[in-house]
């Protein structure tokens, strides 16, 4: 097991144990944590941290959107 570098720029992913530390994948447990390395494993961690990133700015935006007050009749809102 690895120590972690500072915890300058991190994310956990969603409710896994992966954590994303400057740009590098890691395995977070009580115990320690681990690098992942496998290109094919990262690659999926970091489509599905897009994933979610997007999914996160949509329901922020449908936020925004029921926030706002109705449009008047004859206009739609943007």
């Amino acid at each position: 097991m690895t120590a972690l570098p500072s915890p300058a720029r991190s994310e956990h992913l969603a409710q896994s144990p992966a954590v994303r530390r400057d740009g590098r994948w890691w395995l977070v447990a009580k115990s320690g944590s681990i690098a992942i390395t496998d290109p094919v494993f990262t690659g999926q961690l970091n489509r599905f941290a897009t994933a979610m990133a997007a999914a996160d700015q949509a329901v922020a935006g449908l936020r925004l959107q029921q926030d706002q007050p109705p449009a008047p009749p004859g206009r739609r809102r943007r």
